[in-house]
């Protein structure tokens, strides 16, 4: 009988012990598994933190819309002119996780390939994921533009087609810390109409 009860305490021994084993085995597997899970997550993280917010897009520097406070045109086919003072509203938007500081900069207006304008943007800043608006004023002036090509123009509409174009210098800085330098580009087409004094068709790239 006593060898009977030795046999019996060391079987529930060895069924104790191998259950504590497995247990044990259980606890790291589950260990491992939310380890594993947590570097998962971690790395996706990352990938998101590095590809959006990290990311540096190019912001966009347009001609939203104008107005005239002076506005004179002559459309005599030999010797047509115009002179105009407009007050055009100008917007830097910015599509980053952090503000965009830029220079100032010269916006050129032009007829065909003849300069009719130009204006000062000032430096600036635009919040992240924000759009920054201001007026600046032009004076646009034919006087460089052959009073017969402008001429011709009258003859087939009653607007003047413009093109404006510019260089935008600046920084994009991220978390505070992390600084890019980025330039963007203004390169917007509209036409001036003469008969409204108003500008149409206005579209930037």
């Amino acid at each position: 009988m006593a060898e009977n009860g030795q046999q019996r305490k060391a079987y529930d021994e060895e069924v104790a012990s191998v259950a504590e084993r497995e247990e044990r085995r259980k606890k790291r597997m589950k260990c491992f598994a939310y380890v594993a899970a947590f570097a998962v997550f971690q790395t996706a993280v990352i990938l998101v933190f590095a590809l959006v917010v990290m990311k540096v897009r190019t912001p966009k520097f347009r001609v939203r819309s104008a107005r005239f406070d002076d506005f004179q045109v002559s459309t005599l086919v030999t010797n047509a002119s115009f002179s105009a003072r407009m007050n055009a509203e100008l917007s830097v938007k910015n599509a980053n996780f952090g503000r965009y500081k830029y220079q100032d900069s010269n916006i050129e207006f032009f007829y065909q390939d003849y300069k009719v304008g130009e204006a000062v943007s000032p430096k600036g800043k635009a919040n992240f994921k924000s759009t920054k608006k201001f007026i600046v004023p032009v004076d646009l002036n034919s006087a460089n533009v052959p009073g017969d090509v402008l001429g011709n123009e009258f003859r087939q509409h009653a607007w003047i087609p413009l093109t404006s174009r510019a260089t935008l210098k600046g920084k994009v800085t991220l978390m505070l810390i992390f600084k890019k330098n980025k330039s963007t580009n203004m390169n917007c087409t509209m036409n001036l109409n003469t008969s409204s004094r108003q500008i149409q068709d206005l579209e930037c790239k």
